[in-house]
């Protein structure tokens, strides 16, 4: 019999889904008590940075970090306290005044309850982009090896899904690890405008501490090892709008790869498949399946990453000194699209490092058009002979009767006149043989590889 606990409405928070749409790690970040103890190390870190600066008393401070350790919230009473107020720090800061005794008058001073919340978000932030950094750096890694491993891997390159001209299995990789890279990159970048330590006071002014308040912000900062703003971001709200935008943007990497091992991974083509765990992807009346299940999930968790991204990018107009909405808005995203972009980035690592890849398919399905894949290299081959356009000419019709007949381009070629009078058999087996047209192929690969041990 199914039990009767109420269980969370989004899967991604399911204890049965869940696993398929996110990473417990990334929900330890964001959960309720997680939130809640982040708050406490707030309140700690502001009594202990005002004792340093004669602001409270040191035994206060002392007992205030003491209790802010020890203190058992009631959910129950937390939940009707929000209920009534709209925010957790009004019960938050009275349980911690009553478990510091009396020390707790001092609890929350020069302080307004989004300085504690806001900063609270700010070290789970950390958090959460210290997560994020793992798995993509893992991924590169993963994909780097796959790129150096498949380096001369020939296989169809597809344009419009058809045949267009040879590439290398190297060379996929390396486009699938190059915008990580970027990702990266954006992430160290961003990092300074998220983990900001938000203390205003009631409408960022800091008037109730008087001139000392931007020394209360900094040493706060220092106190939490984060950064200090120029002035209180209370309604200026880039800095998370930014954090989420970037997990759409690596979730559109991430997705990419993702439709391309789905691709790839069909019957038809096979020329990858995601790893094999015995049950993985397998359906529950078709025995031989092997469904790309990890790369669904990934799009999935794309798609709604990045159907929250304007909902935090609208959230930014936030008015006057407080928003009345908009702020409050951010919860409803801000979480979801760091559990859903962790998933999909621990999936993305996990087929990286296990991804099953048949050499010898990819060139089965390179020569499956009887060398029509490199027709252009023999355009380019008879041009200096014929002209471009003459040359464009002799091979549209060489591939037209390769296909109406069902024989080898290179057979065709050799029949013609204007071709065979240019061009001996072996000249023609080297125009069309695939792995002779792969251009810079190979330095495009080499290229991405460096970039990549350097971001290591």
């Amino acid at each position: 019999m199914l039990g009767t606990t109420l269980m969370p409405v989004n899967p991604a928070d399911s204890a049965i889904y869940g696993t398929l749409y996110g990473s417990d790690a990334m929900r330890a970040v964001f959960d309720d008590h997680a939130g809640l103890r982040r708050m406490l190390e707030v309140e700690a870190a502001l009594a202990t940075v005002q004792a340093r600066l004669g602001i409270v008393p040191a035994d206060a401070a002392a007992a205030i970090a003491a209790a802010a350790q020890r203190v058992r919230l009631d959910d129950a009473a937390l939940a009707a306290s929000v209920r009534n107020v709209g925010y957790p720090v009004v019960g938050l800061v009275a349980a911690l005044a009553r478990e510091a005794g009396e020390a707790g008058r001092w609890t929350h001073w020069g302080a307004t309850t989004q300085d504690i919340m806001d900063t609270a978000l700010a070290l789970q932030l950390r958090a959460a982009l210290d997560l994020l950094r793992g798995e993509v750096a893992g991924a590169v890694r993963a994909l780097a090896a796959l790129a150096q491993r498949h380096h001369a891997s020939a296989m169809p390159g597809r344009t419009h899904l058809q045949h267009a001209l040879p590439i290398t299995f190297g060379l996929k990789c390396a486009v699938w690890l190059m915008p990580l890279l970027h990702h990266l990159t954006r992430l160290d970048q961003l990092r300074p405008r998220v983990e900001l330590v938000q203390f205003g006071g009631a409408a960022g002014t800091l008037a109730s501490l008087g001139a000392q308040g931007i020394e209360v912000m900094e040493a706060l900062a220092m106190e939490l090892r984060l950064h200090a703003p120029a002035a209180p971001w209370h309604v200026a709200r880039d800095g998370v709008a930014e954090a989420v935008s970037f997990c759409g943007l690596l979730c559109g990497s991430l997705a990419k790869i993702a439709t391309d091992v789905i691709l790839l991974a069909q019957t038809e083509v096979a020329e990858i498949a995601e790893p094999h765990v015995e049950g993985r992807g397998s359906s529950s009346t078709m025995p031989q399946k092997r469904n790309p299940i990890a790369s669904e999930y990934i799009l999935a968790a794309a798609r709604a990453t990045q159907a929250l991204v304007p909902l935090m990018q609208g959230a930014m107009a936030q008015d006057q000194e407080r928003a009345t909405g908009p702020w409050q808005a951010e919860a409803l995203a801000l979480p979801q699209a760091f559990v859903l972009t962790h998933g999909a980035a621990v999936a993305t690592r996990s087929l990286a490092e296990g991804l099953v890849v048949d050499a010898v398919r990819m060139r089965r399905n390179l020569d499956a058009t009887g060398g029509l894949i490199v027709a252009e290299a023999v355009m380019m081959g008879l041009a200096p002979h014929l002209g471009r356009a003459a040359a464009h000419h002799v091979v549209r019709q060489a591939s037209d009767a390769a296909l109406a007949e069902g024989i080898p381009l290179a057979a065709v070629l050799a029949r013609m006149p204007e071709v065979a009078s240019r061009l001996d058999a072996a000249a023609i087996a080297r125009l069309t043989d695939p792995e002779n047209y792969l251009g810079s192929t190979g330095a495009f690969i080499d290229r991405v590889l460096r970039a990549a041990r350097q971001a290591a």
